[in-house]
């Protein structure tokens, strides 16, 4: 494969990987791993159900609302993405009405953070409210990867939209330190690092940040950052590849589509789309790979029009 195309590849890896986990781990979400044993021994079949009575290969917020956040960025282009490093607006009132019209299509799931601050921006059109504890969720972090893809090749893009987007709804700085640790990961991963070389990011990252310390790993993998950042980064560092990373982690329950939406992200980046796993690629619903697919190619033109000077990894 050219550079181009091996780029793609792994930015469509990561796109799709996510929605693989996230439709893979919707079935068990909210299930303690004892009760996905006793249920279905290991769960690795992509076959809906679960609480939201899912059809298969269908995905939830953490996909829909990572192409909410694509489209508003592909809609405002270059010049709002260069014009939010000046403070101009423009593009988070976009991501925000984005989020809005996400919201009133009536989606299979919303969580109660991402619907507290979606119905702020509505009602008092602030692009984010004060700084809060309860705010420490994982919703920020899960739909940021249109944003790691825009701005690939911008640093200081990358950082003022992630953070931007996070706060419409999560206003925290466990979110914040999130969103931007796993988005750094993942940007690595797209431009070529390997998963140990990422590994050793993360063990620096985590001595900025030791809450966020994953070994020895606590077990819990609920909607709290600390907990999904934990899971995830375990799953990760742990597992031999994508498909092992992404059934470890799913069968650790709780919340356990974001969880596999993100360790999905991550070991996608790495391998690319055509390393994913064919069968669960084939159980994804056709129009949801269209739209990944699509919006995959726009967001990198976009970061190719923001590029800098590529950074090495």
């Amino acid at each position: 494969m050219s550079d181009l195309d091996r780029l793609f590849d792994k930015a469509l890896g990561a796109y799709l990987g996510l929605a693989i986990g996230d439709a893979l781990g919707a079935t068990v979400e909210f299930m303690r791993p004892r009760e996905i044993q006793a249920q279905y021994g290991t769960h690795r079949e992509m076959v809906g159900g679960g609480w939201l009575k899912l059809a298969r290969g269908q995905v939830t917020d953490d996909t829909t609302m990572s192409l909410a956040l694509g489209d508003a960025l592909t809609q405002g282009g270059a010049p709002e993405l260069r014009a939010l490093a000046h403070g101009d607006e423009a593009l988070v009132r976009r991501i925000g009405q984005a989020y809005v019209g996400w919201w009133r299509g009536k989606p299979v799931d919303c969580g109660n953070t991402c619907r507290r601050g979606i119905l702020r921006f509505m009602h008092e059109g602030t692009l984010a409210g004060p700084q809060n504890d309860g705010d420490a969720g994982n919703g920020a972090v899960m739909r940021n990867l249109p944003a790691v893809l825009a701005t690939l090749w911008n640093d200081a893009a990358f950082e003022s939209l992630s953070l931007a987007q996070a706060r419409l709804t999560h206003h925290n700085p466990l979110s914040d330190a999130a969103t931007l640790g796993l988005g750094q990961m993942t940007r690595l991963l797209l431009r070529g690092a390997s998963v140990f070389e990422v590994q050793g990011w993360a063990e620096a990252w985590v001595q900025r940040y030791p809450i966020f310390r994953y070994a020895p790993y606590k077990g819990r993998a609920t909607a709290y950052v600390v907990d999904t950042v934990q899971t995830v980064l375990h799953g990760l560092f742990t597992q031999p590849d994508a498909e092992a990373a992404i059934v470890a982690v799913v069968n650790q329950g709780d919340d356990a589509d974001t969880t596999g939406a993100l360790v999905g992200m991550l070991a996608g980046a790495h391998c690319g789309a055509r390393a994913l796993p064919r069968h669960w690629l084939d159980r994804l619903q056709p129009a949801t790979v269209r739209a990944i697919t699509e919006q995959t190619g726009a967001l990198l033109a976009l970061a190719g029009e923001l590029a800098e000077e590529p950074a090495h990894v």
